[in-house]
């Protein structure tokens, strides 16, 4: 069987409710508002309380919920000091049966503005954005120059008849660059303490990547 846990708060706002019920429905009854209408009074203050609250805490923008929260407040406190024997019941004054009179238009214009004004959502901070990790940096591989093969000795043959004598080359009449020949240059040489040999003119084609008539003219400027 569950048991009933009676909450303190919720007795003491029960208490506290009812007499501010009480002095509403008094003062507006001492106003000229008899019968039904001055049970309603205080129904319609507390309820503009409790839409009020309710705008506060659903929006982010709630100036003019607490402005109505305010007068709705004002209206509950000023009926519990009049009705505390600061105030003749039996002779109101005419400005305050004119609020009385008034309060129905006021509290239904503060109602419909609350319930039916655009809410907004309450403001949430923007998240940090995240650090992005370092790039990786790019991986440069260096091309290096294929090391020339070493030269086998020559297999023993018989002897042959001696070679007709070289002709020397001449260079046809191509005109060569100068960063060209100067890279030439330095193949030639490396070639030259490698192997101990000069660079002959297909081997320097095949280095550079040239034609045959610009190889042959490098080579005849390297001799």
């Amino acid at each position: 069987m569950s048991r009933i846990r009676i909450d303190a708060v919720l007795v003491q706002a029960v208490i506290a409710g009812a007499l501010s019920f009480a002095h509403l429905h008094d003062l507006a009854e001492a106003a000229g508002q008899d019968g039904w209408k001055a049970w309603a009074y205080p129904v319609s203050v507390d309820l503009l309380l409790v839409a009020a609250w309710r705008r506060m805490r659903t929006t982010a923008d709630n100036r003019a919920a607490w402005a109505w929260f305010i007068i709705a407040l004002a209206a509950s406190l000023g009926a519990n000091v009049a009705t505390a024997g600061l105030l003749d019941l039996n002779d109101v004054p005419a400005w305050l049966r004119i609020l009385v009179a008034g309060w129905p238009a006021l509290a239904f214009l503060g109602g419909t503005l609350l319930v039916h004004s655009p809410q907004t959502a309450p403001v949430t901070a923007a998240p940090l954005p995240t650090p992005s990790e370092p790039e990786p940096a790019p991986d440069v591989t260096v091309e290096r120059e294929p090391e020339p093969a070493p030269e086998l000795p020559p297999a023993s043959a018989p002897e042959a008849a001696p070679a007709p004598a070289a002709v020397p080359v001449t260079a046809p009449d191509v005109s060569v660059p100068p960063a060209l020949l100067d890279h030439a240059r330095k193949l030639a040489d490396t070639h030259q303490a490698t192997t101990g040999k000069r660079i002959d003119s297909a081997t320097l084609r095949a280095r550079l990547g040239v034609p045959a008539p610009l190889a042959d003219a490098i080579s005849a400027q390297l001799a």
